[in-house]
């Protein structure tokens, strides 16, 4: 019988160990899984962040062709102004 309860306790602590072991391993695993999640998050956030400055720099670019323009424009408005009363 003592043999038995021995057994049957050893085996109670074996599959306590197994448990707390099982556990652990998730914990390491959600821990890595929030860790890769937050990398990824952060990954996201800069790729959003350089589309923000490609954008803007766009932008920066088109309002300058379009202040370009409008000096070429009233360059040739005064030169034909000139033209005109030059001749």
């Amino acid at each position: 019988m003592k043999d038995k309860a021995g057994k049957t306790q050893g085996q109670t602590k074996q599959k306590t160990q197994e448990g707390q072991q099982q556990a652990q391993q998730a914990q390491q695993r959600g821990q890595q899984q929030t860790q890769q999640r937050g990398q990824q998050a952060q990954e996201r956030g800069r790729q959003a962040q350089e589309r923000g400055r490609q954008a803007q720099e766009r932008g920066r670019q088109a309002s300058e062709r379009g202040r370009q323009t409008l000096d070429d424009t009233e360059q040739e408005m005064q030169d034909r102004f000139d033209q005109d009363y030059d001749a």
